[in-house]
């Protein structure tokens, strides 16, 4: 990882909380930066990156092998109260794409859009939904969650939590917050009010 000598500060970036996510859904070993990196469409080297960067974020610690052992309290509280700043939702036009936020599960069940609303859609080729953009945290993402549904939820909550309305965010945070805690959680059961 590069490090300027004149300005050594480090910033985490869009990709390292999608990694972050990625591996809170292990309950054991994490998988190798090779395994991450086919995954989440990534390369090797920006996992690692962002392992180094989220280490010295104190997201993660690293053994004397190097092997990464995630600070579950340290994400969830980053997650649900400050990602949403580092990160900001970013919208754009009408598109086809792959449903997030509260057009996803498991708000999707929860919410209803107004009439007349687009949902909130990942830009994506193969994408089954018309709607308005919210751009991902990374351009990888909608293919790294169509073949991980688990991590399609934690990423469309974030989502919620980053760009959705005050009752959507506390919807998404209540269910986000046990699966960052454990991931073998059981997850409350969320009724519309």
């Amino acid at each position: 990882m590069y490090r300027s000598r004149s300005y050594p500060q480090v910033a985490l970036r869009p990709q390292d909380l999608v990694v972050l996510l990625r591996l809170s859904l292990e309950a054991g070993v994490s998988p190798g930066y090779a395994a991450l990196a086919s995954e989440l469409f990534l390369t090797a080297s920006e996992i690692h990156a962002g392992l180094e960067r989220a280490a010295i974020a104190q997201l993660v610690r690293k053994d004397s092998r190097g092997k990464v052992t995630l600070v579950r309290e340290a994400l969830r509280s980053f997650v649900l109260h400050g990602a949403r700043y580092a990160f900001p939702a970013v919208r754009g036009e009408v598109t086809r794409g792959m449903p997030t936020a509260h057009a996803a599960a498991p708000l999707n069940g929860l919410i209803v859009a107004p009439a007349g609303e687009p949902l909130p859609v990942w830009p994506y080729k193969n994408g089954t939904v018309r709607g308005a953009t919210l751009h991902p945290l990374y351009p990888t993402v909608p293919q790294a969650a169509e073949r991980n549904p688990a991590l399609h939820e934690r990423l469309a909550l974030f989502d919620a939590i980053r760009g959705g309305s005050p009752r959507e965010r506390a919807l998404a945070m209540e269910r986000l917050e046990p699966m960052l805690a454990s991931p073998t959680a059981a997850f409350p059961v969320l009724t519309a009010s």
